[in-house]
């Protein structure tokens, strides 16, 4: 598929970065200075040098660059062709400042080898979506543009333990958890940053993955400005009071590591979040 980009300067990130044309969602954030900014600064909290990180739906790779630059060692797994080649670029833009270093993977993560079909949006270009064998295109992307990808599990590419494991795959979260469960086991201290959409949610229910991550010693909360860790029950009646199309929500976890990153204050605000909330 041929696709144009710009590369735009972020004083912030201190390199210019490659959007796509015609996205209306990544591409601006980035050029008006970041993207997910709560999430970013949870993300790179945890991101040190020397850590191992591994970005699973790595997009254009925003979070990759990010732990390139701080010096980290990346692993970052995107399976469409023409937007690997944007993170490519953008992660060799990131090794030429930063002291880390990545490898770019071809694949999406799942719980088996094969290949599958992914159905493009159309403005929303980290709205890629990864069906079941022989499914059409999801109800809400009706005549979206398909291209055949390879699928992988993680645990075949990949050794433990990593430091930092972000999981951004558009419905496909339970199906690459359970291709990394090794790397799961192998890493003890690990923050994590999950999707948590259920109505795209492939392979298991919402309530299924939540008692996945609580199973694994995960304390799990919201990727918020001041996140609070969170009861399954809390975080499943959250998601589902959203609209189950545009809603879904980003999860925030660390075993082994802490939980409050930002200091006295920030943990002032997620005391009051947790009592002012639902």
């Amino acid at each position: 598929m041929e696709i144009s980009t710009r590369t735009v300067p972020v004083p912030g990130l201190g390199i210019d970065f490659e959007v796509i044309e015609g996205d209306e969602h990544i591409g601006p954030a980035i050029a008006a200075g970041g993207w997910e900014e709560h999430e970013t600064r949870l993300f790179n909290a945890h991101v040190k040098e020397g850590a191992r990180v591994l970005d699973l739906g790595a997009n254009i790779g925003w979070f990759a660059a990010q732990a390139v630059l701080r010096g980290a060692t990346v692993d970052a797994f995107e399976p469409v062709p023409h937007i690997a080649d944007v993170l490519e670029r953008n992660v060799a833009r990131a090794m030429e400042r930063g002291s880390g270093t990545a490898r770019v993977h071809r694949f999406a993560a799942g719980s088996e080898t094969g290949s599958a079909e992914i159905f493009l949006a159309a403005t929303n270009r980290g709205d890629n979506r990864v069906v079941d064998s022989g499914a059409s295109a999801p109800r809400d992307m009706d005549g979206a543009a398909a291209v055949e990808i390879q699928i992988r599990k993680v645990d075949d590419l990949i050794t433990g333990p990593v430091d930092v494991l972000k999981i951004d795959t558009q419905g496909s979260e339970w199906h690459a958890l359970q291709g990394a469960l090794d790397v799961l086991k192998a890493s003890p201290r690990l923050a994590l940053l999950i999707e948590f959409w259920p109505y795209a949610l492939r392979g298991a229910t919402g309530a299924e993955l939540l008692e996945l991550l609580m199973a694994e010693g995960f304390c799990v909360g919201k990727a918020t400005a001041a996140p609070y860790p969170m009861s399954a029950a809390r975080l499943l009646r959250q998601a589902e009071s959203r609209d189950p199309v545009k809603g879904g929500l980003d999860l925030y976890a660390t075993r082994g590591v802490p939980f409050h990153v930002g200091g006295a204050v920030d943990r002032l605000r997620s005391l009051w979040r947790s009592f002012k909330e639902d």
